[in-house]
């Protein structure tokens, strides 16, 4: 099949073979957003609706967007695992308070110390050891679900997946913030203590799992869990203080 093709031209058996094809593709997605919620949550439920996602894309996929299927079922299958996850009481109101204290820790020190603050500094700002602080960033991680997923200009950045759809997005003031929105990602990126950053290009741009990545950088897979919970409020932490937040956030 070529990339652009569009899918309603094909028959019952080569949707079939394009459903088995891409099914790889939501394991993938499904297990890395699994890994930031609690044991509660039944992995097999997020497949089963990122497939409700991948047939969807199948069957509505429309050649004038240009891109690839995959690239649009990506979109889809996240899309609808992370829609169905919005009901669920998965991140707590403790956590998510957690969540909020750690960034304003982390804003906090780095107006004093003019620099990236280490995990001591940030512990001591909260009042809290360094022990107890390494468990907040255990329980914060699915707070930070969308973070870089869901991709909201109030997280951490844009997900190109969302320019999929030829709407407003593709206006020069959308382009232009996003645009904007890569730079100071990139900025807050390159501020990150090297580890950090690391773990976050694996994860994020190798799709490494939290395992995967333990084994290249050599750490137990919790202290990665860690570390990357950290580095995604840092992120936030850096953007909220230099993007406009939307009135009534």
């Amino acid at each position: 099949m070529h990339p652009y093709q569009a899918v309603s031209e094909i028959g019952s058996d080569e949707r079939e073979r394009l459903i088995l094809e891409h099914l790889p593709q939501v394991r993938l997605i499904a297990r890395r957003i699994h890994e930031r919620l609690p044991e509660s949550v039944s992995l097999d439920d997020l497949i089963s609706t990122g497939i409700v996602g991948l047939i969807g894309a199948i069957d509505n996929f429309d050649v004038s967007h240009q891109v690839k299927l995959k690239t649009y079922a990506e979109y889809k299958i996240r899309g609808a695992i992370l829609d169905s996850l919005r009901g669920l009481d998965w991140a707590p109101r403790q956590q998510r308070k957690k969540a909020k204290l750690i960034e304003a820790a982390i804003s906090e020190v780095e107006k004093r110390v003019h620099r990236t603050p280490n995990e001591e500094e940030i512990s001591e700002e909260l009042g809290i050891s360094l022990e107890e602080y390494h468990d907040w960033l255990v329980d914060v991680r699915a707070v930070n679900l969308g973070s870089l997923e869901s991709a909201a200009p109030e997280d951490d950045g844009r997900d190109l997946l969302q320019y999929v759809s030829d709407t407003e997005d593709n206006w020069p003031s959308s382009l232009l913030e996003r645009s904007e929105l890569e730079r100071l990602l990139a900025d807050a990126i390159e501020k990150m203590p090297y580890i950090e950053k690391t773990i976050l290009s694996l994860y994020y741009h190798e799709e490494l799992t939290l395992r995967e990545v333990a084994k290249v950088v050599r750490l137990h897979e919790s202290r990665v869990s860690q570390l990357k919970s950290q580095a995604i409020l840092r992120l936030r932490s850096y953007i909220q203080k230099r993007w406009p937040m939307p009135r009534g956030k």
